[in-house]
């Protein structure tokens, strides 16, 4: 892969190494991913949609021949319209402006297209940089709209050699999921149809311009309207795909676009890739090209009487009302209309049909004690014990045995101490330890019992007022 420059030669210093960098041509569609650092395929999704065209199937559930759908809004102002092809979203704008023409063509007016790839229609476009899919698509419009004299340049003639209209288009991609030619080229087609120039008026060599609230604005004088179709070819030509999306884009092999208007004059046509397509291929992508052609012309034209007859009527008009129910992004799931008419006569033969349940366990099952199951299962294995289990648990119970002896010595010695003084008294207790302080002198037999630490803190109050009364007496 050679990376292409802006320079045809270029020469580059640091220190004393040189470097010398010529300009290159990239032909193949992945050299065109690369530049613009798009995220590659893995190879098991390649394989997938290769396999799923081979199958005369699409990811998004359409046929080979079938077209995404096309809807169409219009803003406030003449001239101002979104195209959304799919998930492809363009906004076409014209504006106009008096200049001076061009020496060759004095009587001509001016058309001039910009197409625009911003950052937010795909991460993979480059901001201030004119790659060459741009430089491609742009010439292609000018080659499908310009050259094909669709818009009579010669009625935007104010002056002859003086004062020309210069009609200018700009496109720019909101959003992009593949073909972006042919929804450019219905957007820029549809926004000239929809925009309306200001009216002017000559008296000798005083050009006077009105305004909107003057003088209604003038349509522009559209001859034919040539609309892209796109056509991608995989495998060397063996399948063919109308309408590709973004990712159909990644694995084709090739790529046929061909201008068509309505009366099924070919405006022109562009093959891409490294494909030969042979002429039978060529003329049933023509016929193709001719019904989808016919199909969207229409439906132009039913959008721009819809909002012609809006204005009129002076109702609510704009992308305010047209799109108010959507967002800026495309990723929006699409309603799907489910038919609830039959659903007891489904959900019966369904119930027919389906194996009957099995017998279910009510009260909780006791495998082995400390454990419980609740319904069907897998038999708890929990109660059964291993044999390095079983043999922790005889040396546990030894250890128990030892310690119980140690208790037994321990309160043996306990009962000795008691038997002499009896002053003090032990429990096992975990509360305090009490130790009386005046013991009576018959002893008598010792219990040894817990006793609260509310029970401690009584009689040691009694010694000390004793103290207190000795003492006054003194």
């Amino acid at each position: 892969l050679q990376l292409p420059r802006f320079d045809d030669v270029n020469l580059l210093r640091r220190g004393t190494s040189r470097v010398r960098v010529k300009r290159c041509r990239v032909s193949s569609p992945d050299a065109f991913q690369y530049l613009m650092k798009e995220t590659p395929l893995s190879n098991c999704e390649r394989r997938f949609l290769l396999r799923a065209i081979e199958e005369k199937k699409r990811l998004d559930g359409r046929q080979t021949y079938d077209y995404r759908n096309i809807k169409i809004s219009f803003g406030t102002d003449y001239g101002c319209c979104i195209v959304e092809l799919g998930k492809t979203r363009v906004l076409g704008q014209v504006s106009c402006e008096l200049v001076s023409p061009k020496l060759n063509r004095a009587t001509e007016g001016i058309l001039f297209f910009n197409l625009e790839l911003s950052q937010m229609a795909a991460p993979a476009f480059e901001p201030g940089r004119q790659s060459d899919l741009l430089v491609k698509l742009n010439r292609l419009l000018e080659r499908c709209l310009r050259n094909s004299k669709c818009i009579d340049t010669e009625s935007l003639c104010v002056v002859a050699g003086e004062k020309v209209w210069q009609i200018r288009v700009d496109l720019h991609l909101l959003n992009h999921d593949g073909n972006i030619i042919d929804a450019a080229s219905i957007a820029a087609i549809v926004a000239l149809c929809h925009f309306r120039r200001p009216d002017v008026s000559v008296q000798g060599d005083e050009v006077t311009l009105y305004t909107l609230e003057e003088r209604d604005p003038v349509p522009l004088s559209i001859h034919h309207m040539p609309i892209c179709v796109s056509f991608a070819f995989f495998q060397q030509g063996t399948y063919l795909l109308v309408d590709p999306n973004e990712r159909e884009e990644r694995v084709m092999d090739g790529l046929l676009v061909i201008a068509m208007n309505k009366h099924r004059e070919i405006c022109t046509i562009q093959s891409s890739g490294g494909i030969m397509l042979l002429k039978d291929q060529v003329l049933r992508c023509s016929k193709i090209a001719g019904v989808k052609v016919a199909e969207i012309t229409e439906l132009i034209q039913k959008a721009l009487e819809n909002d012609q007859k809006v204005r009129k009527e002076g109702g609510k008009f704009g992308f305010a009302e047209s799109i108010a129910n959507q967002k800026i992004t495309a990723f929006r799931m699409e309603k799907a209309p489910v038919d609830t008419s039959d659903v007891e006569e489904k959900a019966e033969e369904i119930i027919c049909e389906a194996e009957p349940p099995s017998e279910v366990v009510s009260k909780p099952v006791l495998w082995t004690p400390g454990t419980a199951q609740i319904g069907e299962g897998i038999e708890n294995s929990w109660g059964d014990l291993e044999d390095s289990e079983k043999e922790d648990e005889d040396e546990g119970g030894s250890d128990e045995a030892i310690i119980l002896d140690s208790i037994k010595m321990d309160t043996g010695e306990v009962s000795n101490i008691g038997s002499q003084d009896a002053p003090i008294v032990l429990s096992d207790s975990e509360e305090e330890e009490m130790i009386i302080l005046e013991p009576d002198k018959n002893p008598k037999k010792i219990r040894t019992q817990t006793i609260s630490a509310t029970q401690v803190k009584a009689p040691s109050k009694k010694p000390v007022k004793k103290r207190k009364k000795k003492r006054a007496a003194n």
